[in-house]
This record gives structure tokens, C-alpha cells and sequence, in this order.
């Protein structure tokens, strides 16, 4: 895996890709805080925690919470000193973070597991996670959404590759949380690993055969606002609660994923561990498609797609007693979750440039930690025993009424959509 190199200017998009694939494997490592609800359902059940709901959800909570403080730093930091330093930064402490949680042994320790797991690996997951994010959008300008949702496609696979392996070790010891070491220590090497090769590409780069242009329904902003210009927009406002509702909604199944596969669909709990493992590759995959379908048919009409689906799903799955039948209805669930994030970043490039990318979208990551600590505690509050009804149909209604916000949201003043479809340009006559 080669890097660019600035002298490079005979191919200057030249091992492009690699960078690409070095931030897949750096957010594999982060995004396996979503196979939170293993050790969740554990720690509730197991002797020397029996934890509530509520209690088994405040690590996840403080975790998510904690992001936005991070991608904040991260993004302002990395703006000015470039990608590798803050990422080597964020994989560490979010490594020690994790190590820090595999020393908690009981429930009179909910504290330690809440400063480790919580506190200081949500603040290095932070760190990290904007970095990929705003450096592969300078890298692959032709390939705004797409890339944004590879670039955050990693993090969603992550609880895939984790889910299996964390209920293996949590099986395997009488301690849940002592499984928090081999992941850590794992944890610290593919971030190290994927960092080492980041980079912002070099003064003057450009992608043969491409020009800034309005193509589709996507908009290359013709400005770069900076994040004070960006924050007196009525648009990143909208951009923010689209987010943070699109989170609400999604982060609400995934904080319970295991128990309402286990009380809602009828899984033991070993396949319900699976299936949790299995719901990630949508998670993952959604980044993907959404980041890609948005360059095709607008960010907005992307976003009314995710947000309509979630309500649907959400009113039926209570009910939903078929194995078959809940496990379809999650998926859709977990596609859309993260298509919002395979999404937002490209939609934010489009509207205030990417010269800033990194300080204006680490900030609107509010959105993540408000939704994130919002959707796991409302429906831990509104479960009834193993009855789900209530708090996924309120779940359901807020998704319904966050459809306002992309029917209402356009681009600032100065720019315009296009009604030509991508397709339909004239190709460029650069070298390739």
C-alpha cells in the first residue's frame, strides 16, 4: 500500500485507492463500538454486574456523546496539521480507552467502564473518525458521496468483524469485560496501521479529465466557507438536525439490537449475537449506497428515502414475531442508519466547499452525540419488560416528522442544481 507522493505529477491520483483502503481498515477498528449490545446483554445477565436497561446503555451513550468533542479537536486540528498526526492520535487513545474498560470487574466499577469505554474512547473514536472523512474528499473530488461512504463504510463493518469474536470471548470468561483486552490491543494495531499511510494530497492537485461542475443533482460548491461562515448559515442548522434525527431513529435498534432480536424475533442468544454481527454489513453497506444513490438522485431525496424507510420499519418491527421478517426489517433499519453518515459528509462538500471540511463536519457530529445519547436512552426508558411497541413506534413518529427537514433544506445563496443528468456532460478533453 503506497501513498502518493507530492512529486508525483506525472499521475497525481496515483495510489489514491491505497489511502482509501488504509481508511477502511483504520475505521474497522472504530466502527466495533457498535457491537456494544454483546457486552450489553451480558453485562446485564451476568452475576457481578446485573446491570438495568439503562445502565447497560450509559457506556454506548457516553461513547457517542464524546464523539462530537472529539471530531470537533480533530477536525480543527487536522485542517491546519494534516491527517496523520491526529489520526495516530485518535487510534491510541481510543485504544487505551478500550483497555482502560477491561479492568472494570463489577458493578460498583460502572464508573471505570463508563471513563474508559465512554469517556476516553469515544473522545480518541472521535479524533479519529473525521480524519478519513475529510482527507479521501480531497483526494477523490469525481467521487464526492462515493467516497465519503467508503470512507465511513469501514466504521459500520466494523461491529461485523467484532460481534462474533466479542461473544466468543465474553462466552469464554467469567468476566464480560476482560474481552476488552485482545480487542484493544487489536484495536491499537490496525489503527496504527491505517493511520501510517494517511496523507493530504499535494498544492495544486487535480483528478485528469475533471472539473468543478454541477452534475446531476450535486452540487460542487463553487466557494469554501469557513466553519464561522458555515455556522451563519440556516443550512448547516438543517444539514445538523437532518443528522441527528436520521441518528435517533437508527441508533434506537442498534443500543438494543441483541435483547429485541431475542424478545421481538424469537433468537437464542447465541443467533441473536450473530445476526447483530450480520445487521453491521448493512450498517457498512449503507454508507456505500446511499453516499453512491445521492450523487445520482440528490442528497435530499436520499435522505427522505432513509428517514420514510426507518418510519415503515419501525411501526411494523415490534410486531414482527418472524425470525425472517425482523431480521429484514432491522437490515433496512441499519442501512439507513448509515447511509446518513455515507451521505452528510459529501452533502456538507457540496454546500460549503472542501477547503474546511474537517472543522465544519466535525461540528455538525453533534448531531451523532446528541442522537446517539438520545435514541439508546428513550428506548431504554419506554421498553416494557420484553414489549417493544411503545418505544419503537415513538421512534417511528420522530422519523416521520424529521421528513420536514430535507423537503425544506436547500443549497446557500449562489448555488443552483442542475436538471442535466451526470450522464449527459460532455467529457472533459484533459489527459487522463
Amino acid at each position: 500500500m503506497v501513498a502518493p507522493s507530492s512529486s508525483d505529477t506525472g499521475q497525481p491520483i496515483r495510489g489514491r485507492w491505497g489511502i482509501a483502503a488504509a481508511a477502511v481498515i483504520f475505521q474497522l477498528a472504530l466502527g466495533a463500538v457498535y457491537a456494544w449490545s454483546v457486552f450489553a446483554s451480558e453485562l446485564k445477565k451476568q452475576n457481578a454486574f446485573a446491570l438495568t436497561k439503562t445502565e447497560a446503555a450509559l457506556p454506548f451513550s457516553v461513547t457517542i456523546g464524546m464523539i462530537f468533542l472529539g471530531t470537533y479537536v480533530g477536525g480543527r486540528i487536522q485542517d491546519r496539521r494534516g491527517p496523520r498526526t491526529v489520526a495516530l492520535t485518535g487510534g491510541v487513545v481510543y485504544s487505551i480507552g478500550i483497555l482502560l474498560a477491561a479492568a472494570a470487574s463489577g458493578k460498583d466499577q460502572l464508573w471505570l467502564l463508563i471513563l474508559g469505554y465512554g469517556v476516553i474512547a469515544g473522545f480518541g473514536l472521535g479524533l479519529g473518525y473525521i480524519v478519513p472523512i475529510a482527507m479521501l474528499q480531497k483526494w477523490f473530488p469525481d467521487k464526492r458521496g462515493l467516497i465519503t461512504g467508503i470512507a465511513v463504510g469501514g466504521f459500520g463493518l466494523g461491529a461485523f468483524v467484532t460481534s462474533p469474536v466479542a461473544q466468543q470471548l465474553v462466552e469464554g470468561t467469567r468476566v464480560p469485560t476482560r474481552a476488552f483486552l485482545p480487542l484493544g490491543i487489536a484495536y491499537l494495531v490496525m489503527t496504527v496501521a491505517g493511520a501510517w499511510f494517511f496523507r493530504n494530497p499535494p498544492a495544486g492537485y487535480a483528478v485528469p479529465g475533471w472539473t468543478p461542475r454541477v452534475t446531476g443533482r450535486v452540487i460542487d460548491s463553487s466557494r469554501d466557507y469557513t466553519q464561522g461562515e458555515a455556522l451563519r448559515t440556516p443550512q448547516w442548522y438543517l444539514l445538523t438536525g437532518i443528522l441527528a434525527l436520521n441518528v435517533t431513529a437508527g441508533i434506537g435498534l442498534i443500543s438494543v439490537a441483541k435483547d429485541a432480536a431475542i424478545d421481538v424475533g424469537g433468537y437464542s442468544s447465541a443467533a441473536a449475537g450473530t445476526l447483530v454481527g450480520a445487521l453491521a454489513l448493512f450498517n457498512g453497506g449503507g454508507r456505500i449506497f446511499f453516499g453512491w444513490i445521492s450523487d445520482r438522485i440528490g442528497r435530499m431525496p436520499a435522505f427522505l428515502a432513509m428517514l420514510g424507510l426507518q418510519a415503515i420499519c419501525f411501526l411494523i418491527l415490534p410486531h414482527a414475531s418472524s425470525m425472517a421478517l425482523f431480521a429484514v426489517l432491522a437490515a433496512v433499519i441499519y442501512l439507513c442508519y448509515g447511509g446518513g453518515f455515507g451521505t452528510m459528509p459529501a452533502t456538507a462538500g457540496d454546500f460549503f466547499g472542501l477547503r474546511n471540511a474537517g472543522a465544519i463536519y466535525g461540528l455538525m457530529i453533534v448531531a451523532w452525540s446528541a442522537g446517539g445519547v438520545l435514541g439508546p436512552l428513550l428506548v431504554a426508558a419506554l421498553i416494557d419488560g420484553k414489549v417493544y411497541t411503545t418505544a419503537f413506534t415513538v421512534v417511528a413518529v420522530i422519523a416521520i416528522a424529521a421528513l420536514v427537514l430535507p423537503l425544506i433544506t436547500r443549497p446557500p445563496a449562489g448555488h443552483a442544481l442542475a436538471t442535466k443528468p451526470a450522464d449527459a456532460e460532455e467529457p472533459s478533453t484533459a489527459p487522463a
